[in-house]
């Protein structure tokens, strides 16, 4: 049989000129793949509904992550926000002084009967109980100095130190600056010899029988030398100089917060009132 005589529909089965992929395995939209039974699309959409439902419900219910927490970045020594080390809130010091507050003219008393010179009550009161054991074991102690103010202070250091042609830190040694005076706070006393006044407000105090008396004798009455020999403060040595450390008040006001480190000087002969 020749080519004329083969039926049409198998000449169809062949690819047209150029196309190696027959026309039956072409990837061409299949229209019966396309019609899906109502039912199982029906089934699918359901199915559907109910996974997409299952997983919201699993996702409600599954533990929420807990946020990272963020640490905070570490102070750089150009942060301004660095809080300050203790070194830096200790009490406020100059040329070796601690700052001290004037004691209410309400609380102040004579030191003696009929004196000028003012401790407050406490500190007075035991001044003169001291006063009287000294006097009894023929010892006779005199006040030279009390309380003073921040003004009388003022006078005491900027203007001797004038007079003398003193530098601030060498009139520090012997007086301090106003506002920085134990004798601001009507606990400190400057004590004399009345047998021996030439050793008044001197270093040759500490040869007097006074001041034995006073290392022997003045605690017993809460009195303690504020600026003994190689004090860590720096001031030169006072054997006249004396606090009272009898109650609270007078306790905290010389010892709390304050960490003393600075080197003591060599002592002077400046016969200058004490700080």
């Amino acid at each position: 049989m020749n080519n004329a005589g083969l039926p049409k529909k198998t000449a169809k089965l062949s690819a047209p000129p150029g196309d190696d992929i027959p026309e039956a395995m072409r990837d061409t939209p299949d229209v019966k793949r396309r019609r899906l039974s109502p039912v199982l699309l029906i089934i699918g959409l359901v199915g559907g509904g109910a996974i997409s439902l299952l997983l919201s419900l699993s996702l409600a219910n599954s533990p929420k992550p807990k946020p990272i927490a963020q640490s905070s970045p570490q102070p750089t020594s150009t942060d301004t926000s660095v809080s300050p080390s203790p070194q830096d809130t200790e009490e406020d010091t100059i040329l070796g002084h601690f700052a001290y507050e004037e004691a209410p003219a309400s609380e102040l008393r004579p030191i003696l009967p009929g004196s000028q010179i003012k401790l407050r009550a406490a500190a007075a009161q035991q001044f003169q109980a001291m006063v009287a054991a000294a006097q009894a074991s023929g010892v006779v102690l005199v006040p030279i100095s009390g309380f003073r103010s921040a003004s009388e202070q003022q006078h005491l250091f900027f203007d001797v130190k004038k007079q003398r042609g003193q530098v601030a830190t060498k009139r520090a040694e012997v007086s301090a600056p106003p506002g920085y005076s134990e004798h601001h706070t009507g606990y400190a006393v400057d004590i004399g010899d009345a047998q021996t006044p030439a050793t008044n407000l001197n270093p040759n105090f500490e040869n007097t029988a006074a001041f034995k008396w006073l290392e022997q004798n003045a605690a017993y009455y809460s009195f303690e030398l504020s600026f003994p020999r190689n004090n860590p403060q720096g001031v030169s040595y006072e054997p006249w100089h004396w606090r009272f450390v009898g109650d609270r008040n007078s306790l905290e006001t010389f010892y709390k917060a304050k960490n003393l480190t600075s080197p003591a000087p060599t002592p002077t002969t400046d016969a200058s009132p004490n700080p």
